[in-house]
Formats: C-alpha cells, sequence, structure tokens
C-alpha cells in the first residue's frame, strides 16, 4: 500500500499539534519532518527542540528527513529527540561517514534512510542499499517548498526500485517534491512507495480531501 507522508514545512507551526492531528484523522501514514541548516540548503527550519515537543503530543510515525552538513554529529540526537526514522543525504560528507551515521542510527534502534538530490545519480545509493530502511528522491531541489515536480527523475526512481528489488526488497522508495493529484501517478508508476506532500495537503482546508485526492489519483493502488 503507497503511503503519505505531509511535510509540516507547509504547516501552521503555531498550531503544530492540531495541523498534525489533522493530517492523522484525515489518513496520513508518516509525518514529513525536514530539518535545514542553511548550508546544505539555502533556507532554515525546525530542528531537536520541535522535535521533541511534536513527540509528546503524537504518536504518529516521524519521518526525519536531515538536509544538513555532516550529518554524523547529530543522527543520535535526533534518535533520542523521536525520530522513528532518520534520513541523511548521500551528498552531506564522505561515503565512510554517511555509512558510519547509518550505523549510529540503526544502533539506536531507529529506522535509517539516504536522500539523493536531483542532480546525484542512482548508483551513488547503491554502497547503502542493504543497510537502509527508506530511499529517498528529491524531485524538487531541496530547501524550498512549492517547487514543480521534475519528471526527468522518474527514470531514477525505475532505476532505484529494479536496484532494490536485487537487494532489499523490502526498503520504502520515498518522492519528495510537487506531489500533487497530477503527479502522484508518476510517481508511483516508477515505483515509489511514499509519497511527501507538501502544501498539496496543508495548502488545503480539507486535509482528509487532499489526502484523499492524492490517494486516489489517476491510478488503483
Amino acid at each position: 500500500m503507497i503511503k503519505l507522508a505531509p511535510s509540516i514545512l507547509a504547516a501552521d507551526l503555531a498550531h503544530l499539534a492540531e495541523e498534525v492531528e489533522d493530517i492523522r484523522r484525515g489518513g496520513a501514514d508518516y509525518v514529513h519532518f525536514d530539518v535545514m541548516d542553511g548550508v546544505f540548503v539555502p533556507n532554515l527550519s525546525m530542528g531537536l527542540p520541535v522535535l521533541k515537543s511534536l513527540r509528546k503530543c503524537t504518536d504518529m510515525f516521524l519521518d526525519v528527513h536531515l538536509m544538513i552538513e555532516k550529518p554524523l554529529r547529530y543522527v543520535e540526537h535526533f534518535c533520542d529527540a523521536g525520530a522513528d526514522l532518520v534520513n541523511i543525504h548521500v551528498e552531506s560528507d564522505s561515503p565512510e561517514n554517511i555509512r558510519l551515521a547509518l550505523e549510529k542510527i540503526r544502533a539506536k534502534g531507529v529506522k535509517c534512510g539516504v536522500t539523493l538530490k536531483p542532480a546525484t545519480p542512482a548508483e551513488a545509493a547503491e554502497p547503502y542499499l542493504a543497510l537502509v530502511d527508506l530511499i529517498l528522491v528529491m524531485t524538487v531541489e531541496p530547501g524550498f517548498g512549492g517547487q514543480r515536480f521534475m519528471t526527468d527523475m522518474l527514470e531514477k526512481l525505475r532505476a532505484l526500485r529494479r536496484m532494490l528489488r536485487a537487494v532489499n526488497p523490502a526498503c520504502e522508495l520515498e518522492v519528495d517534491g510537487g506531489i500533487t493529484p497530477e503527479t502522484a501517478p508518476l510517481a508511483i508508476e516508477a515505483g515509489a512507495s511514499v509519497l511527501v506532500a507538501g502544501s498539496a495537503v496543508f495548502g488545503k482546508a480539507d486535509r482528509a480531501k487532499a489526502i484523499s485526492d492524492i490517494r486516489n489519483s489517476g491510478t488503483e493502488w
């Protein structure tokens, strides 16, 4: 079954607990929690204090996406703050440190993942395929919400799905960027199993309908 992970980057942070409860009631599977450091990506967002607070008010699965330099320094802190999955960019450090960070996350009993920017080829995830629970393909440039879905990322999704079938078929394949009822079927057909949607959910007054519209778009799931 395809999972929906609304990104709270598009939520009203002044009422975050209520916003998350709204998507829980609306049928969302995960909460996508974007962390930006202003260095790895040209923007800043929420961090550990917000994650700790959110963990206290929801039992939803917290899918934490670290868009930060040298995540090895912080992954254990995000695990301790309540993440259910910590996802790091393959471009954010050396391959040795990426592997060590994934091992530290696993040692905390938390799921781990890697993310690929649009310019990063599918093959960059190959060293980590057997280690991770999720691979995230960015279908926009990371750092800002509301961008248009890059259809040329679909072949990368297909390539990663083929690689995972051979090495780690249980691994989830997530897509983040420009997901709407129109683009969701494209991502699913290419092999995605988790869809991150920001403004397409939180930008709507009726979040349950927004989630349903994405779930029921184009393809029978």
